[in-house]
């Protein structure tokens, strides 16, 4: 993805979860190449997700998912309700908790 692409997003959503043991396939299915990004991609809103693994906790992951807007990602979850719910479902086994850090909205320097 071109820098500018990766630079677009307005919108972020922060999700903390803790895997069960062999987070490998966790990896797979979260991760930016994964399931859950795949799904969003189906979206122009939708820019990238990160996945990230805590350095002293080896069960704690976040990720964040990047969006252009707010209003993109809610009609997103809106439009694709039910196979966010049968996503959420299927792998709802590969963890222990998730827990929904926040949403954020970036802050730009405008001079």
């Amino acid at each position: 993805m071109a820098t500018q692409e990766h630079d677009q997003w307005r919108y972020l959503i922060i999700w903390e979860f803790r895997v069960r043991a062999g987070g490998g396939r966790f990896e797979k299915v979260y991760g930016p190449l994964g399931d859950w990004a795949r799904f969003f991609a189906r979206d122009d809103g939708y820019v990238r997700t990160e996945l990230n693994h805590d350095l002293k906790d080896s069960r704690r992951y976040t990720t964040l998912d990047f969006w252009i807007s707010e209003d993109a990602y809610e009609n997103f979850r809106e439009q694709h309700a039910s196979e966010y719910a049968v996503l959420d479902h299927k792998f709802e086994v590969l963890t222990e908790s998730e827990l929904e850090i926040g949403k954020f909205e970036r802050v730009t320097n405008q001079s």
